[in-house]
């Protein structure tokens, strides 16, 4: 039998970052594993756009990987097999530390042309394309899916029993129907009862916000591992609070206005010299509501970091930021 994958790659406390389209790149992996991820994924890659072109496209881009962040996941989506395939192979030769097949993107552009949840609505062509896959490459498959298509097609233990017979290595659950999308409260109920029937390590997927929400899901599913999503968006130090509450009972006061701007500038200097500078400054823009989240002032700070758009011009705004919140402190004393 072979052994647990999550133990395998050191996945000791199973907080997992999840594939998130223009989210989860270099830069933004490499700052949640600083915060305490045990494994990162690439923003999910569509098969068609990486096995029509071998120029590097943005697609082919989305597959680098750096030594620093293992392990890392790189996630596949698509409806057909033989690209589905070659995108496998494909993305084997980037030697991540596994391939996910993504079976559970809810959006209507992928869903409806059989991709991504698409896939539930034709489960034995799931099944197919996920052994044809681990038959194929070397590396371990895993593959991550939704309860069901909606609340009329659920059958997810079934069909984790023999996803766990193509030889899937791991099953992420996102624990809502394609149909909700992202609202409506996630059913976690679920994971106990596939975990009665697989041997292959389950993770938690879906209403993960919270450190607290983290060690519910621990304890009230028994889940090998939760993968976080939107709550790490939200808030990058999600990982290293949920250790912290894990392992003591407490959760650490959440992070002073310095350690979200250093953090940020951080982040900023990574992606700079990952994607270059404007691209990097423009895309930036979308993660300071989470870097000022809860500050005071901070819509009005964000419109004043909406305005870079040189590294330089970001820098300074930061750093403007920075100084003028330490005034308002010493003026308030």
């Amino acid at each position: 039998m072979e052994s647990n994958l999550l133990e395998q790659l050191g996945c000791t406390s199973g907080l997992l970052l999840a594939p998130m389209e223009d989210v989860t790149d270099i830069s933004f992996r490499q700052i949640c594993k600083e915060f305490g991820a045990d494994m990162v994924y690439t923003e999910f890659i569509n098969a068609d756009g990486l096995v029509r072109s071998s120029k590097p496209t943005k697609t082919r881009q989305k597959m680098l990987i750096r030594e620093e962040e293992r392990p890392v996941g790189i996630q596949i989506y698509g409806a057909d097999l033989d690209t589905m395939l070659q995108a496998a192979e494909v993305v084997e030769a980037q030697q991540p530390d596994l391939i996910d097949i993504n079976a559970g993107c809810w959006v209507k552009k992928v869903a409806r042309r059989g991709a991504g949840a698409g896939l539930l609505r034709d489960q034995p062509y799931m099944i197919r394309m996920a052994k044809t896959i681990v038959d194929s490459v070397r590396l371990p498959v895993t593959l991550k899916t939704r309860i069901g298509w909606d609340a009329d097609s659920i059958n997810i233990v079934e069909l984790s029993v023999m996803l766990e017979d193509a030889g899937i290595r791991a099953l992420t659950i996102h624990c809502r129907t394609r149909q909700q999308g992202h609202s409506g409260d996630p059913d976690w109920s679920w994971i106990p009862r596939i975990k009665a029937k697989v041997s292959i390590p389950v993770i938690l997927n879906g209403g993960v916000m919270t450190a607290e929400d983290a060690m519910r899901a621990f304890d009230s599913t028994g889940c090998d591992a939760v993968m976080i999503a939107r709550g790490a968006i939200a808030n990058p130090w999600i990982f290293h609070e949920a250790k912290q509450y894990i392992a003591h009972g407490f959760v650490p006061p959440p992070p002073t206005f310095e350690e979200r701007i250093s953090t940020a500038l951080r982040h900023l200097r990574l992606a700079v010299s990952i994607k270059g500078e404007r691209r990097a400054v423009l895309e930036m823009r979308k993660h300071y509501i989470a870097y000022l989240k809860f500050v005071p002032n901070s819509r009005r700070m964000r419109n004043i970091l909406m305005q870079p758009v040189t590294f330089a011009e970001a820098e300074d705004a930061l750093h403007s930021l920075l100084f003028f919140h330490e005034f308002s402190e010493m003026e308030s004393i």
